[in-house]
Parts: C-alpha cells; sequence; structure tokens
C-alpha cells in the first residue's frame, strides 16, 4: 500500500510555519454558491436557507405590473409628445417641440387648465374639512349610529355614471331641484344648471364633494382613534368649549391625514372628467366652456377623425408636471410641520 503523502508546512520568516494558502474561489463560484439552495453561509436561525434574491422573486409580479402598465405608458406618452402621430395608429414624425410651442398658445388648453386648478382651489379646502367635520359627529357612540356612518359611506360604492344620471335628473331644468325651487316660489325660472358653464363646474364639484365625503370620512375615523380622550378631558376641565378643543387638539391630531387626504383630493380633482362628462354632455359644457384638462386631452388627442395623439400627449405632460408640482408642494408643507 502507498504511504499517503501529507502537505507539509512550509517554513517562514522568522522560522514560523505556515499553511500554503488555497486558490481563493472565483466569481462564478461565488455567484453559484449563492444561488444553489441550502444553509446561507453565516447565517442561524429562519435566515439559514434564505437568500438574497427570494425578496425580488415574491416583488417580481408587482414589478412587472408597475413596469407595464406605469413606467411604460408614461415613457410612451413622453416619446410620443415629440411626434404628430394619429389616434389610430399610421407612420409618426418627429416634430420636435411643436406640440408644446402649440399648446402654449392655444386658448382652450389655457381654459381647461383654469378649470382644472380652479377645480382643485375649491374641492380641495372643502374636501380636508367636511369629511372631517362628519367623522366628528359620527365618531360618538351613540344608538343607531352604524346607519348613519353606512348611509353616508353608500355614495362612495355607487357608480359614477349612475350618480352622474341622478344628478342630472335632479339639476335639468324641469327636474326635482327646479321643481321645488319654483313651487316654493323662490325662483321664477329654472336654473340653467346643466348648460350655464360655471353652474356645470360647481354642479359638478359638488357632486365629487358629496361623493366623497363618507371615503374620507374613514381616513378621519381612523386617525381620530389616535387622538388621547385624556386631552379633551383636560381642556374641558379649564373651561375649552368644544370648537376650541376642535382646532387645538383634534386638528393638530389628524393634521397628518388632513395633508394626505388633501394630496389625495388634489390629485383626483386634476384629473376629474366623469362628472364634467355626465353634467355638461358629451361637449364640455355649450362650447366646450366647462372642460377640464383630461376632458380637452380626449378632445384633441382621442378624436378619430381630427385628433392629434402627439398633442393629446403633450398636454397629458402638461397635466403631469401641474399635479407633481401640488404633490411636491403638499410634501414641502409636510416637511415644514414635522420640523
Amino acid at each position: 500500500m502507498a504511504a499517503t503523502q501529507t502537505a507539509k508546512p512550509t517554513a517562514g520568516p522568522g522560522g514560523a510555519s505556515s499553511a500554503a494558502p488555497g486558490p481563493a474561489p472565483g466569481r462564478l463560484r461565488r455567484l453559484g454558491r449563492a444561488l444553489r439552495p441550502g444553509p446561507a453561509p453565516g447565517a442561524n436561525g429562519a435566515a439559514l436557507y434564505r437568500r438574497w434574491w427570494l425578496p425580488w422573486v415574491w416583488a417580481l409580479p408587482a414589478i412587472a405590473c408597475a413596469a407595464g402598465f406605469g413606467v411604460f405608458p408614461f415613457l410612451n406618452t413622453l416619446l410620443l409628445s415629440f411626434t404628430d402621430a394619429k389616434p389610430l395608429g399610421g407612420a409618426a414624425n418627429f416634430v420636435g417641440l411643436s406640440n408644446y410651442t402649440r399648446m402654449l398658445g392655444d386658448d382652450d388648453f389655457w381654459l381647461a387648465t383654469r378649470n382644472s386648478v380652479l377645480y382643485a382651489v375649491i374641492v380641495v379646502p372643502l374636501m380636508v374639512l367636511l369629511p372631517l367635520l362628519l367623522a366628528v359627529l359620527v365618531e360618538k357612540k351613540l344608538p343607531g349610529i352604524g346607519f348613519f356612518r353606512s348611509a353616508f359611506y353608500t355614495p362612495v360604492i355607487a357608480s359614477s355614471v349612475v350618480v352622474g344620471l341622478s344628478w342630472q335628473w335632479l339639476l335639468k331644468d324641469e327636474g326635482l331641484v327646479n321643481t321645488w325651487l319654483e313651487k316654493g316660489h323662490l325662483i321664477r325660472e329654472a336654473i340653467p344648471f346643466l348648460s350655464d358653464p360655471w353652474l356645470i363646474l360647481l354642479s359638478a364639484m359638488g357632486l365629487t364633494l358629496w361623493k366623497g365625503l363618507g371615503w374620507y370620512m374613514i381616513f378621519y375615523l381612523a386617525a381620530l382613534g389616535n387622538v388621547s380622550q385624556d386631552l379633551h378631558e383636560a381642556a374641558a376641565m379649564d373651561g375649552a368649549g368644544a370648537v376650541r378643543r376642535f382646532w387645538h387638539i383634534t386638528v393638530p391630531g389628524v393634521r397628518q391625514t388632513m395633508l394626505l387626504v388633501g394630496v389625495l383630493t388634489g390629485i383626483g380633482s386634476l384629473r376629474v372628467f366623469t362628472e364634467i362628462y355626465m353634467l355638461g354632455s358629451p361637449t364640455g359644457g355649450p362650447g366646450g366652456q366647462a372642460r377640464t384638462l383630461p376632458f380637452y386631452i380626449r378632445d384633441v388627442g382621442l378624436d378619430p377623425l381630427s385628433g392629434n395623439a402627439g398633442y393629446g400627449a403633450a398636454v397629458s405632460v402638461a397635466l403631469f408636471v401641474l399635479t407633481l408640482g401640488l404633490t411636491l408642494l403638499a410634501q414641502r408643507l409636510t416637511r415644514g410641520n414635522e420640523e
């Protein structure tokens, strides 16, 4: 039998012996060791068989959906805004900044922008405050309060089209509102809720508020649960009334929720379409005077005969910039309050 030879230690400097180091694992070997199943080096407990790539596997469907339905459409819209593409496809020519130049000189674009900004300026403060007041009212543990909470939330689950048709029936010249006002001798002739551009916008704002009150009421109910009742009791013992306790205890306690509601409502107000379409007809009121930016994008970018998808994409980019500006402003206000 041949004798087994073992590696002998080599003498190092100063007579000390040391074993010869083995070859360092290559990059491919380390990658294979990280990917193959089995215990992870240096881990213990539940992390023995956890790999660095495993969380990415679980997140991959969400990442794919975000990329396919969010990132890609945005980049495609941005590229489309520099062309003269048609809604039904075909050859698209690169036109540079022509669509943006046209947009800056388009009176209809500025009219739609004014309507969208005005919509947000009026709706956002009301939507921030009214659901909070509603939440304070229904927060009390009273007999039958669950019925009122459900009743206030019912418009949220109703279809926007159904709600729009209902309001259209209520507000038309021979509708319920004008009929009651005439029979009460409060008006002499029907109020043109659905034919005057300003009244169409105000009616649409009322519809948005009515449909959103219950939704944001839930937000505030959750936030009010975190406000200490001891503060209210201490303030009441010091003689503070209900209004003073509301402004100095309730409002500071739900400030972050108010900012969240403001951002969500602002974004929704700039994107409003269904309310204007249902109350102002497919033309957006007489002469399109009540059109908002999403409505205008549909008219100029998606019309199969005269539409210009490239110009519609440029207006969409402008709407994105306006929405982004509102979001950044809200974020800055949030930081200021936190400091």
